[in-house]
C-alpha cells in the first residue's frame, strides 16, 4: 500500500533522510524528473507553482503528473508550491493535490499562523499534507540575507497551526546565488530539537551537495529543487539551436532534456543517503 506523504516525511525525520521535491514546467521537465527518479529508484514529489499551473492549466498539469508517475511505476505525490491564496489552494485540493503549501512568510507571525491554520483545517478532509514557511527565505529579486527561523518561533508555530511540514530559513534563497551560501547547520539542529514537524529546505539550487547532506543529517526531510531544472533545460537549448536547422521540436527537445536528467540523477543520489 502506498504511504502518504505525511508518513514518508515522518519516516525521513526518524531516519535522518530526505525526499527530493522537484518542480516541473512542461512535458520535457516532467519527463526528465521521472526518468532520473526511475534510474535512481527514488520516490518523487512533483511540485507545481501557480505560474506553472496558469501556463499548463490545472487539470492538464495534474493529469500529466499523475499519468507520469503511473507510466514510470514510481511512488510519488503532487505538491502545490508557494501558494498564497486560500481559494486557489482549495481549487488544487479539489483537483487532487496530495500536498499544498501556504506561504504567508512575508506576513507577521500572527497572520502567518492564522492563514496556515485555515489551510490546515481546509486540507484535513482531503487527507492532504500542509507545508508552511517561517522566517526569511529570499525570493527572486530580494536581498539574499535576512532573519533566520528561531527554535522558539518554530515550536510555537507548529503547536498553534498543527502544520505537517515547515520550511525554515537557515541561509538558503530562491533562484541563483550571488555567492556560495553557508547554511546555518547549528541553527537547523536547534530547530529540529524544538519541534517534531518535518523540516523543509527551499532554494537548494546552487547549494554544495556536502551542505545539503549535512542539512539532511540535522533535520531536513524535504529538499526543494526548481531553478537548476529550468536553467539546465534552457542552457542546453541555447547551445543546440544556433547550429541547428532542425524544425522538429521532437528531435531537438530530447537533446536538451538529457543534461537535465543527468543533473537530477546526481541530485537524487545526493539526498538518498545510505
Amino acid at each position: 500500500m502506498k504511504s502518504s506523504i505525511q508518513e514518508t516525511l515522518k519516516t525521513c525525520r526518524q531516519n535522518r533522510s530526505a525526499v527530493l521535491a522537484t518542480n516541473f514546467y512542461n512535458y520535457e521537465t516532467l519527463w526528465a524528473i521521472l526518468q532520473a527518479a526511475s534510474q535512481t529508484q527514488s520516490v518523487v514529489i512533483l511540485q507545481l507553482t501557480k505560474s506553472s499551473i496558469d501556463y499548463m492549466g490545472l487539470e492538464m498539469a495534474v493529469t500529466m503528473g499523475r499519468q507520469g508517475l503511473a507510466d514510470f511505476g514510481l511512488q510519488g505525490w503532487l505538491h502545490l508550491d508557494h501558494a498564497n491564496s486560500v481559494p486557489f489552494i482549495k481549487r488544487c485540493l479539489d483537483a487532487g493535490f496530495d500536498s499544498v503549501m501556504i506561504d504567508a512568510s512575508e506576513k507577521d507571525f500572527d497572520e502567518n499562523v492564522a492563514l496556515t491554520k485555515t489551510v490546515v483545517a481546509m486540507a484535513r478532509p482531503y487527507g492532504a499534507n500542509v507545508e508552511a514557511e517561517l522566517g526569511y527565505i529570499a525570493k527572486l529579486g530580494q536581498p539574499q540575507q535576512g532573519g533566520f527561523t528561531t527554535p522558539e518561533e518554530a515550536r510555537k508555530f507548529a503547536t498553534l497551526t498543527k502544520v505537517d511540514a515547515l520550511a525554515v530559513a537557515i541561509g538558503s534563497a530562491h533562484g541563483f546565488y550571488k555567492e556560495t551560501p553557508q547554511l546555518a547547520i547549528d541553527r537547523l539542529a536547534e530547530i529540529r530539537e524544538a519541534t517534531e514537524v518535518p523540516l523543509v529546505l527551499h532554494g537548494s539550487s546552487g547549494i554544495p551537495s556536502v551542505q545539503v547532506r549535512e542539512a539532511i543529517r540535522h533535520g531536513i526531510c524535504k529538499v526543494n529543487l526548481a531553478t537548476e531544472i529550468k536553467d539546465h533545460f534552457m542552457q542546453a537549448l541555447k547551445r543546440i539551436l544556433p547550429d541547428s536547422q532542425e524544425i522538429d521540436l521532437r528531435k531537438v527537445f530530447p537533446a536538451a532534456v538529457a543534461p537535465v536528467v543527468e543533473m537530477l540523477k546526481k541530485k537524487y543520489e545526493m539526498v538518498n543517503l545510505r
